[in-house]
Order: C-alpha cells, then structure tokens, then sequence
C-alpha cells in the first residue's frame, strides 16, 4: 500500500469544531472560574436555569455529557448546594433534578457577564457572521441527526419528556426561555 492510498482527503472536521469550542470557551473561562464551576457544571446550571428541573438522561442529552460522568458530577454539584435530587411521586425509580436558591442567585449573578462576553465576541467577528455561524451549525446538527444511526438504548428509553428535550434542541430553542442567558440560537454551551 503507498502513502498516496492512506492518505485522508477531507479536513478534520471534529478537530476544527474542538479548536473553534476550546478558543470560544477561553472568553468565558475567567468567569466560570471566578464562580468556582466547571464547564460541565455550567453547562447543567444553564440547562436547569433555563428548564426549572429535568430528569438526569434530559440533561445528559442537553448538555452533552456522557451518563456515567452525570452521576457523578451530580453528586459532586449537591455537595456544593447548586442542586437538589428528589424522586418523583408518580414513579419512586426517576429522579427530578433542580437548581438551589444558591445556583439561581449566582446563574443570575453571572448572566450578565456572560452575555457581556457574547457581545464582545459578537464585535469581534461581526453580528452578521455570528447569526450566520450559528445557523449553519443548527443546520448541521438538523441535518446530522436526520441520519444518525439509531441507537436501540436511547430510543427505548427517551419517554415523553425525553422526547421534549430532543425537540427543543433540535428546533434550537434550548436557550429561548432566558434570554438574560442566550443570545440568538440555543446553540451555546456557555
């Protein structure tokens, strides 16, 4: 076999994202870090901001984190007073998990800075290229999971409010319900 026939063709496209993901994430480091939350954290403290409570496979599917990491980063957040676990009446074996007073007060603490940070951004690489930006990557997550392969263990399991959660993220609402926290698209993290 020569070099030629092992050689890649295309541009590696989850390394670009994650190059684009890690520089947008620096801006909003500082203030993460000044509120002794990680980016996970955040991202949980966002979501249940924005969704009031969620079930933890909601939130795995919202924020991106994978469910063996979620037990423990639950966990980690109840220890730090930033969430309550409850089980549901209905049903003993699901768990309702929401933000503490605590969380709230300091998610409204950082809000504005984080939109400040958005702002920056946005002059930095323009309004009209942002708007544009963020709408080709609500295409491509559209688009992409049109043809995902369907995965047996989360169809199966994705229930009502499961089915919620996709359908606001797929329509990009996720950060609709707060604007203090979002600007354009539900597509950020931060």
């Amino acid at each position: 076999m020569t070099a030629r026939a092992t050689r890649l063709h295309r541009r590696n496209l989850p390394l670009l994202l994650l190059q684009a993901r890690e520089r947008v994430l620096s801006h909003f480091r500082p203030i993460l870090n000044a509120n002794g939350v990680t980016e996970q954290q955040w991202r949980i403290v966002r979501a249940l901001y924005e969704h009031a409570s969620l079930e933890p496979r909601e939130i795995v599917e919202l924020c991106r984190i994978s469910s063996p990491s979620m037990a423990g980063v639950l966990a980690r957040m109840e220890e730090m007073g930033l969430v309550v676990r409850r089980r549901l009446q209905r049903d003993q074996r699901r768990v309702q998990v929401s933000l503490t007073q605590r969380a709230r007060v300091m998610a409204g603490r950082m809000a504005p800075q984080i939109d400040a940070t958005y702002r920056r951004i946005e002059r930095e690489i323009g309004a009209d290229f942002s708007r544009r930006f963020q709408q080709a990557l609500d295409e491509l997550l559209a688009m992409l999971h049109a043809h995902e392969p369907q995965r047996a263990t989360r169809a199966g399991r994705a229930g009502r409010s499961g089915e919620r959660v996709k359908q606001e993220l797929q329509a990009g609402t996720g950060g609709a319900r707060h604007p203090e926290l979002s600007e354009g698209s539900g597509y950020e993290q931060v």
